[in-house]
């Protein structure tokens, strides 16, 4: 062999015959195939897989773009050949070309969350603070216009490096659409499908800026501050119980029952006996919402009456009436004993509401002398009184 083949060999070594990628990670996104200090050979293949694409660069020009197939690299069926100008010697010299790959499968499960509050006015809480957070997944919808504003000269490029970028713009419009929907928050769970769709609807336009599609929006939880939840939680706890009164005299029984339960430490039979007792008692009372204690109340003759009968016409009044609402008579009139058997009678009466007796001054008969009720004889002149009673 001669020295002439041995550098026609070595040459052809520098030479790429075949072109392609195998994705073994989740999450690149583009890729640059290694061609430095080599050069693609006339009649080379380049493979493009499913959820690929091709982009070749020449002189840092998106030259053209291959979608997934199989093409031989020569001046028929590959128009770039031509617009890069490289074959200028009948198709037989190779071209120097960065070639890149970008993934075009959807990127999943891409998380999105508010790193601070967002203030929002709401009509039941007034001014609010929520946090919200979720999921979203995109995919590149345009390669050249990926590699031109995003991924620039980089060998390699994964979701990690716009990751950051893209949930600054996913918040701010997220903001931006719950400001404008005015939706109140406790409402918000039962709007987290349709508020996805409107957020994906003005990312997009944010992200096609960037060759970048989101192809699905979720909208996973939006919550309000621990105080808030707590006073919500007392509000719904509030509404179960329904009857608070019941509930207050229910939670009353329970803590007199294990008071009962309760002997003080040893404290003695009969202290636990009286104790028992005594909390049946406030038990009954508490169930029963305070009526046997009323009752017992009014057997014992205890308590201020609830009201007072009419000295006149027997209609009942208030306790502090001066005068009757139904005839107008003075509630308050003078007692004064009865002739006879001294029962107290209001001033003016004309028989006794416990003998009968008709109740007359009682005069001495002798010297006319009046006298008091139950006298027997006279104090002056001592003649026997007659009884009155007719």
């Amino acid at each position: 062999m001669g020295i002439l083949d041995k550098v026609k060999d070595a040459a052809m070594n520098q030479f790429i015959e075949v072109i392609e990628w195998l994705d073994e990670s989740k999450d690149t996104i583009l890729y640059r195939f290694p061609v430095a200090g080599q050069e693609i050979k006339n009649g080379a293949q380049l493979i493009v897989r499913e959820s690929q694409a091709a982009v070749f660069v020449y002189q840092g020009q998106a030259a053209d773009v291959f979608g997934p197939g199989k093409y031989t690299i020569d001046g028929g069926n590959t128009p770039i050949l031509t617009k890069l100008g490289a074959w200028a010697h009948g198709f037989n010299s190779p071209m120097k070309s960065e070639v890149y790959f970008v993934n075009t499968k959807q990127f999943t499960d891409m998380k999105w969350g508010t790193s601070n509050p967002i203030m929002l006015r709401d009509n039941d809480f007034g001014i609010v603070r929520l946090r919200a957070f979720g999921a979203y997944s995109m995919r590149v919808a345009d390669p050249q216009t990926f590699i031109k504003e995003v991924a620039g000269t980089n060998a390699h490029f994964d979701t990690e490096d716009i990751d950051v970028q893209l949930k600054r713009s996913i918040v701010t419009e997220f903001t931006d659409a719950l400001g404008e929907m005015k939706i109140p928050a406790l409402d918000l769970a039962a709007q987290y499908k349709e508020i996805g769709d409107i957020i994906r609807e003005k990312i997009n336009i944010d992200f096609k800026d960037y060759g970048l599609e989101v192809t699905k929006f979720y909208v996973e939880n939006v919550s309000v501050p621990k105080e808030v939840e707590e006073a919500l939680d007392k509000r719904a706890s509030m509404g179960a119980l329904g009857d608070v009164n019941k509930y207050a005299q229910f939670q009353a029984a329970d803590a007199m029952r294990d008071a009962a339960q309760n002997e003080g430490g040893g404290a003695g039979l009969g202290a636990g006996l009286g104790a028992g007792m005594a909390v049946g008692n406030q038990m009954v009372n508490a169930m029963s919402g305070g009526q046997g204690q009323q009752q017992q109340s009014e057997q014992s003759g205890g308590g201020a009456p609830q009201t007072v009968a009419c000295p006149g016409c027997s209609k009942p009044n208030a306790p502090d009436a001066k005068f009757c609402a139904d005839c107008g008579e003075k509630m308050e009139v003078a007692q004064v004993p009865c002739v006879k058997c001294g029962a107290s009678l209001r001033e003016g009466a004309k028989f006794c509401s416990e003998c009968g007796s008709k109740q007359e001054k009682i005069k001495c008969t002798g010297c006319e002398a009046e006298l008091a009720a139950g006298t027997k004889f006279c104090a002056d002149c001592g003649t026997k009184v007659e009884s009155s009673e007719e």
